[in-house]
């Protein structure tokens, strides 16, 4: 099945180039999923790194692939790199290049507006009513994606957002928000494949991969006073780590994410090693509005694998990292609890 997105700046509809689609298609078959022992192989840490290396790393693995080959087909904008094309010799170092951001990406003014976390194509939905609910019905278990208790309150009645990363996409995650961590975990899990295709046939797969979890309280002095954001990182099939590499300028410096830290909107955060994965934002309930152009992109007509089984169209737009998402909601009073987080955490 041909898989559409719409791309955001032209509002045309594309078709995507799906890489590896046929064999991961094959490899995660409903038939191999009911097969505990060999569903468990195939999505494990250890493989995962293997096939990693094997494509990546190893020399072979680069022959056959092709850098130039993939920087060819991909689309890949060079200008836009810091590092030289003669540089760029690798899969590897192609999946982990570093931009100039500052000027390839511009940040919007609106301090109080929250902005993409990827270059990447987005998924918006509530947890109250509507379409979103049975998305994410298929795609997570709300409770087991979070994976702690307290925080399930906060984020429960709220709105959540899904952006998936592609391999020929830049594979740095920025700060959504600014704001101070509250709280940052690591979920271990398996590897699924985050081809669209595959995670409509495996049941709630993003609850189910390894996950990096940070909740960023944006009610803070100069923050984005949109309430808590959970941001999760999620891994995928060849991706065994997310390296967190939070830098208040360009990338000099790069920390690790702690409890207490200030981020700001628009930084680099982290690093997900080779292949394709997904980040997932969740927010408090009426505290913000997902911008208009991707609520209607969602419904248009188009051919896509998210479509599936929901009765509707559920169509991608195509983002790019630090461009605005959705805008702030004033609160209607309380927030008491909130300050009981704030003072816990």
């Amino acid at each position: 099945m041909i898989h559409q997105y719409v791309e955001r700046n032209t509002g045309r509809i594309v078709n995507e180039r799906i890489f590896g689609d046929g064999i991961i298609g094959s490899v995660f078959s409903p038939l191999i999923e009911d097969s505990t022992a060999v569903y468990r192989a195939l999505t494990s840490k250890r493989l995962s790194r293997l096939l990693s290396w094997a494509a990546f790393d190893s020399v072979l693995g680069s022959k056959m692939t092709g850098a130039a080959r993939f920087l060819r087909a991909s689309g890949i904008d060079l200008a836009e790199c810091i590092d030289p094309p003669r540089m760029l010799d690798t899969p590897r170092k192609i999946f982990e290049r570093r931009i100039r951001y500052w000027d390839a990406r511009p940040l919007p003014e609106n301090s109080f507006m929250a902005v993409s976390p990827a270059d990447s194509k987005m998924l918006a939905g509530s947890f109250r009513e509507g379409p979103g609910v049975f998305l994410k019905e298929k795609l997570f278990s709300f409770e087991e994606l979070i994976g702690r208790r307290y925080w399930l309150k906060p984020f429960s009645s709220g709105d959540f957002a899904i952006f998936r990363l592609t391999p020929e996409k830049y594979h740095y995650t920025h700060c959504p928000v600014t704001g101070v961590v509250r709280d940052f975990y690591e979920i271990e899990g398996r590897m699924n494949s985050c081809n669209p295709g595959i995670v409509m046939k495996i049941s709630k797969s993003f609850s189910k991969n390894r996950r990096v979890v940070t909740v960023i309280d944006t009610d803070v002095e100069g923050g984005t006073g949109i309430g808590l954001v959970a941001m999760i990182e999620i891994v995928a099939l060849m991706i065994g780590n997310i390296r967190q590499a939070y830098s208040s300028r360009e990338y000099l410096y790069p920390r690790d994410i702690i409890k207490g830290m200030r981020v700001e909107r628009g930084m680099p955060k982290a690093l997900f090693m080779p292949g394709s994965s997904t980040v997932v934002l969740m927010f408090e309930e009426g505290r913000i509005k997902f911008h208009d152009d991707i609520l209607t992109n969602m419904r248009r007509k188009a051919s896509s694998r998210y479509s599936v089984g929901f009765g509707g169209s559920i169509v991608e737009t195509e983002v790019a990292v630090r461009s605005g998402i959705a805008d702030r909601v004033e609160p209607e009073g309380g927030g008491g609890w909130r300050k009981f987080y704030s003072w816990l955490f």
